[in-house]
């Protein structure tokens, strides 16, 4: 194989597949990268069995070929390397030489034949929504997946299509993040738990741009990402996802409207008083048209009042702090409706349109 291409193509294209390199494994093949060349196009490949990724780089192919080399090296060579032409060429021993301008690598490789290639995935039932709003529903709701191997079904997120409102739901036992997507037309229905580690890593390969489409194949065991140049396949969670429904009601005993961003900046500034061995709740006594917000803690005090649009009840009741900056982060709303039912039941955060629901548990607090 011989090939040459820019740094810049190379090393956009290790970024990407790296996110599939195994780190924990001791087989070779899924800590390397392959570099597969055919006539027409270069391809860089990755699989950790449970995620694989592959995208195509622009480049020159001399001589067609494959190798798979040790991803970390790869990387941090391409990396150190000026930003000019990179000429990679292989020998029948499964070496690779390396070169840009004055300077020269040569590693051992391994035979790609025994690589283990992405899954074939059929495309029989997908859907097509664009890259920006695949990943602002990924950043409006992966903060709330659980980091339990535990509970595997709440290190996901439930990516559920029924007609043309794609909605994504992820839980951790504290809280409840939902938004739903009109799609631009119906699609046959869906039900699968994709791993939230995917879904991080596939965020993270998006240019977001909104014009530009992303397609979503899935099967009874794989979910595939196809977007410009790149395919990220991924495997499913198996099970059942937890029912929300009876959880989501609409009654409430008290509703306040509140400027987020005053909202958040005050919360923000409560969790000075917060030390991870002796976390304390932020306490929130709500009467007429204002809130006032405590938190007390071995580290000091601090109390704030901001002005509300009040309906119902009067009501005290406490949260953890940082539940609640990580649902208003990502509302992009300047005002949040928040609808209460007692001292004991979940808070919502919703919009009118329930295209975003946010549901909290309190803390107990002395009376």
């Amino acid at each position: 194989m011989k090939i040459s291409c820019t740094k810049s193509s190379l090393m956009n294209g290790i970024n990407i597949v790296s996110k599939a390199v195994s780190t924990k494994s001791t087989m070779t093949n899924l800590q390397c990268i392959l570099i597969e060349s055919s006539l027409s196009e270069i391809r860089l490949i990755a699989n950790d069995i449970e995620l694989g990724i592959e995208t195509v780089i622009e480049g020159t192919i001399t001589e067609a070929g494959k190798i798979a080399l040790d991803a970390k090296l790869l990387n941090d060579i391409v990396r150190k390397l000026p930003e000019s032409e990179i000429i990679i060429e292989t020998n029948a021993n499964c070496q690779a030489n390396i070169r840009c301008e004055r300077s020269k690598f040569n590693i051992p490789g391994t035979s790609g034949d025994d690589f283990n290639y992405l899954p074939e995935v059929e495309k029989n039932k997908y859907i097509s929504l664009s890259q920006f709003t695949l990943k602002e529903v990924i950043r409006q709701t992966i903060f709330s997946i659980s980091d339990q191997e535990n509970t595997k079904i709440m290190t996901g997120e439930l990516f559920e299509v029924n007609g043309d409102v794609l909605k994504v739901v992820s839980l951790d036992g504290h809280r409840i993040s939902i938004r739903k997507v009109q799609l631009k037309e119906s699609f046959e229905g869906m039900k699968v738990i994709v791993p939230g580690k995917t879904l991080n890593d596939v965020s993270k390969i998006l240019t977001g741009g909104v014009e530009d489409e992303i397609r979503l194949y899935v099967t009874d065991k794989h979910i595939l990402f196809e977007f410009e140049q790149t395919k990220v396949v991924s495997r499913l969670l198996e099970g059942e996802f937890y029912r929300i429904e009876q959880m989501l009601s609409n009654d409430y005993e008290t509703k306040f409207t509140i400027n987020k961003k005053e909202f958040l900046d005050c919360i923000d500034r409560s969790s000075l008083f917060i030390k991870e061995s002796d976390k304390k709740p932020i306490i929130m006594n709500i009467e007429s048209s204002n809130i006032y917000l405590k938190i007390d803690s071995s580290l000091g005090s601090m109390n704030e009042e901001i002005e509300i649009k009040k309906e119902g009840k009067d009501l005290k009741i406490g949260f953890n702090p940082k539940f609640l900056m990580d649902a208003l982060r990502v509302i992009d709303d300047e005002e949040v409706d928040v609808y209460m039912v007692n001292a004991k039941s979940p808070c919502f955060i919703r919009n009118e349109d329930n295209s975003y629901i946010y549901l909290i548990l309190p803390v107990s607090i002395a009376a």
